[in-house]
């Protein structure tokens, strides 16, 4: 290998460690391997760059480079320094991983030495090296790195559990909030805070279901502003546990208002806390619906879900000419799930002014696409397929349905092809199969 193409080696080593990639594991990886690739293909580097060298404690670029070189025993003479260089310490966990056993162990080592060994501080060095343990525990030899750092999130410093709780990283984010509710390290506000706000779905679902097991504690709190917070969550998924905790924390009779909820999910949860208290809900949608303005807008689709076609699909029937463009759709929605619907009476609904009762109208008329002439209904569209080019034509295929339209100007063959055919003598060369 040139000098040259060392040197760019090594700047690249010098970009991402000035480049403050916390958190990015694929930096990391990517560099090994293109670092390791490069030494493979364009042969070893001029003498004075191999290691170790003899002149003393190699450079940090260097160091990094000898870290991920395919030579194995230059990968295991680097580990001997590379665990007083925390900045180097993300190739270690990849080392971790390494194909040689003698450079999996003495990385082990180190890396064991780092985080839990004496006057070790595992909160200002999780932040980097979570992300790849878990980026490369999927590896053949990944697991003894992951085993270490559940063990020290499990057993060290509640700070590295918050540090990790907060990384960009999504994997590790799940794994120190799965771990921060074993431990207990959060209360219920906590908790509920975390499930209405985070944007992971996962995490949403890990903290509200530590709020729902904590109702009913001995101290009471997950029962009351946790549990509420969780009511009011954006997250249909949410508000659905919330609404489920109510039986538990006692307060069943405030799952009423759930009834007419938006998400379907949330519904079916508040009709079985009522059901549990003894409390029938078809009675209270059917009161609903009759209460005129003071209707909730989604009253017709829960009544839908608990009613009886004879009795309910005629006020469904009613209110798809409501005002009201929610109350509209959640007639149709609610018709579809009756199986009320009659195609010749909801075609009028593809005409609507709000794209809400459209939708709906044309999933409910959906099963009759191929059987009502109804326009706007969603039909699968016909794929003409791809024209083969044959010879030298120049002239393009015409469009669907005819000759091609006058004034549109005719794009060109592919003149690189023609030319190579003729090259070749034959034109089947492009139409092997492959």
């Amino acid at each position: 290998m040139h000098t040259s193409a060392f040197d760019e080696i090594l700047h690249r080593v010098a970009q991402v460690l000035a480049g403050g990639e916390e958190g990015d594991a694929d930096v990391w990886t990517a560099l090994d391997e293109d670092t390791r690739r490069a030494l493979r293909h364009g042969g070893l580097p001029p003498a004075p760059t191999r290691f170790p060298d003899g002149t003393g404690r190699p450079g940090v670029e260097r160091l990094a480079v000898a870290l991920c070189g395919p030579d194995g025993r230059i990968r295991e003479a680097a580990l001997a320094y590379a665990g007083d260089t925390p900045a180097l310490l993300p190739l270690v966990v990849i080392r971790c991983a390494d194909w040689a056993g003698p450079v999996r162990e003495r990385a082990r080592a180190v890396l064991r030495a780092e985080l839990s060994g004496p006057g070790s501080r595992p909160s200002e060095t999780l932040g980097a090296l979570a992300p790849v343990v878990l980026r490369v525990a999927g590896r053949r030899h990944g697991d003894a790195a992951r085993e270490l750092l559940v063990q020290v999130l499990r057993e060290g410093p509640e700070a590295g559990v918050t540090v990790l709780r907060a990384s960009r990283d999504r994997r590790v984010r799940r794994l120190a909030h799965r771990i921060a509710v074993d431990r207990g390290l959060l209360s219920p506000a906590q908790l509920a805070a975390t499930a209405v706000a985070d944007p992971d779905v996962v995490v949403q679902d890990l903290c509200a279901d530590a709020v729902l097991a904590a109702v009913g504690a001995d101290d009471g709190t997950a029962g009351g502003a946790p549990l509420t917070r969780l009511l009011g969550a954006r997250q249909g998924r949410i508000r659905a546990a919330g609404v489920t905790g109510l039986r538990k924390a006692g307060r069943a009779e405030e799952a009423e208002p759930f009834l007419y909820d938006r998400s379907a999910l949330v519904r079916a949860c508040a009709r079985w806390v009522l059901r549990q208290t003894g409390t029938e809900p078809l009675p209270l949608y059917r009161a609903a619906c009759a209460a005129g303005d003071g209707m909730p807008d989604h009253a017709p689709t829960g009544l839908a879900e608990c009613g009886d076609r004879a009795t309910d699909a005629p006020v469904l029937w009613e209110f798809t000419g409501d005002e009201r463009p929610r109350v509209r759709a959640a007639a149709v929605a609610g018709l579809r799930v009756l199986d009320a619907v009659r195609p010749g009476r909801l075609a009028p609904l593809l005409d609507d002014s709000s794209p809400r009762v459209v939708r709906e109208a044309r999933k409910a008329l959906r099963p009759w696409a191929d059987h009502f002439p109804v326009a706007g209904l969603p039909r699968p569209a016909a794929v003409a397929p791809s024209p083969r080019v044959e010879g030298d034509t120049t002239t393009p295929p015409p469009e669907a349905g005819g000759a091609p339209r006058s004034g549109t100007a005719a794009p060109e063959a592919p003149r690189a092809r023609g030319r190579m055919r003729r090259m070749l003598g034959f034109r089947g060369v492009f139409h092997r199969p492959r």
